[in-house]
């Protein structure tokens, strides 16, 4: 797979603008990468808990993306399989951060740790399964591997959760 740097975050105003323009749909398209996408969604579960993440994600996304001119259809748009893998990343990857450092070096960390590549899922998804309408349209279950479960220390001293499935 292909190495890729992700666009590191200088402040929390930067991640704040990104979650609070994904509930507003107000966060121009050209902004609405991977490295927001898991931003905005750090962002929402540690800030906003008036917002119920599982819930309302989906929804939040897709109205997004319709927005700006995007299409939620089985060929593009919103990815229910990707969105709940790497929530459940982001999640396996909080649960174990240092919650006193400031939000955008915690979604930093993230960034750079295995849950936060964009070929995260891919240790898990073969992928046909995972790039298939179906697992566009719903959660399929993985057919390469298990999600990590076990913590190793990480950068920082924060534990940060093995990112190989295989």
């Amino acid at each position: 797979m292909n190495e890729f740097k992700p666009r590191l975050f200088v402040s929390d105003a930067e991640i704040e603008h990104l979650g609070e323009g994904l509930l507003a749909r107000t966060l121009p398209r050209a902004e609405w990468t991977h490295e927001a996408h898991l931003a905005a969604t750090a962002y929402l579960l540690l800030k906003r808990p008036d917002v119920d993440v599982d819930a309302e994600l989906p929804d939040l996304i897709r109205r997004y993306n319709e927005s700006v001119g995007g299409v939620n259809s089985d060929s593009e748009g919103y990815h229910e399989t990707i969105t709940c893998v790497f929530l459940r990343g982001i999640r396996l990857f909080i649960a174990e951060a240092d919650l006193k450092e400031p939000l955008h070096e915690r979604v930093n960390e993230l960034l750079l740790s295995p849950m936060g590549r964009r070929d995260w899922p891919l240790h898990f998804y073969s992928p046909e399964r995972l790039f298939s309408a179906e697992a566009r349209r719903r959660l399929v279950e993985p057919d390469l591997g298990r999600f990590p479960e076990a913590a190793v220390r990480g950068r920082k001293g924060a534990a940060v959760r093995e990112g190989i499935g295989r």
